[in-house]
């Protein structure tokens, strides 16, 4: 890592936080992911509880809450403190409940959902702000099927000044068809949507800035010729891809909630337990816009 990188990743584990005082936080690493203890999910929180751990979610971008036990209702009821919930494009062509998408993987899967880096739902106009993973079923083996989070705050933080400069300039189209046409190999007779977003956006809440581009759903830049913008973005992902500073890794186990800044990360679940079968369901929450 080269010392502007050092100097990011030291800004953010030398920043003062306040304490908790009705969850214990946990952190996964030094720059993203704790976990959190104290709360059942299955139960109203008080405000001030609920506050605190909307500010844990700020503060360290992806919270595990372990040893829950939530029916549907419930695991919607808590993603709702947070906002409306969104309607993810998969789950509006199925039968049932529009608002709970059920991410399973067996023997019969042909693929898994996130298996490369990405950010939720980017060809959105106005993606999800998080999501939230409840996994009932792990492999039996005891792991596998880990999930690792990257924090594209610092991301950002770490490219040059010049870079930095020419970055913010520039805004880029996501496609909902990438992930049918790229990961599964077939283009979709549906209509996804297709949005332009900038490069680097500002987090709503925080106001820090971030890099907003994704394998997943980043067709190209604008601003670029096709060329160039294949160069630069590719350069980006290695660079999420390749950085191990910037990550954290979420181990499951039966019953864990998983909820992430879908505004400020990127993800990848790894595929690793093959035949085995991990299954639950995952609700999202709307968002805005992003902003440069």
């Amino acid at each position: 890592m080269h010392r502007q990188g050092l100097e990011a990743v030291e800004a953010l584990v030398t920043h003062a936080r306040e304490p908790y005082e009705t969850i214990h936080v946990s952190p996964l690493s030094p720059v993203i992911g704790a976990e959190i203890m104290g709360v059942d999910l299955s139960r109203d929180l008080s405000n001030h509880q609920f506050s605190e751990v909307h500010r844990a979610l700020l503060e360290h971008h992806v919270i595990v809450f372990r040893d829950q036990h939530l029916s549907p209702e419930d695991h919607k009821r808590f993603g709702r403190r947070f906002g409306r919930l969104h309607v993810h494009p998969l789950q509006a062509m199925r039968e049932g409940d529009k608002e709970r998408l059920e991410v399973k993987a067996s023997r019969n899967s042909k693929f898994v959902a996130g298996e490369g880096w990405h950010t939720d739902v980017t060809c959105d106009a106005e993606p999800p702000m998080g999501s939230l993973l409840y996994l009932e079923k792990t492999p039996e083996i005891g792991f596998g099927g880990d999930t690792l989070f990257a924090n594209m705050h610092l991301a950002y933080e770490m490219l040059s000044s010049p870079l930095k400069a020419f970055l913010d300039q520039l805004t880029a189209i996501h496609d909902g068809a990438l992930p049918w046409v790229q990961g599964y190999g077939y283009a979709p007779k549906e209509e996804f949507q297709k949005n332009e977003h900038p490069v680097i956006v500002r987090h709503p809440e925080t106001g820090r800035k971030l890099l907003y581009v994704n394998r997943g759903f980043t067709s190209h830049i604008v601003q670029l010729a096709r060329f160039e913008s294949a160069a630069v973005l590719e350069m980006l992902y290695r660079h999420i891809e390749t950085q191990p500073a910037l990550s954290c890794r979420v181990r499951w186990t039966p019953n864990t909630l998983v909820f992430w800044d879908n505004r400020c990360t990127q993800h990848q679940a790894i595929w690793d337990y093959y035949p085995l079968e991990r299954s639950g369901h995952r609700v999202s929450v709307v968002g805005e816009r992003p902003t440069a």
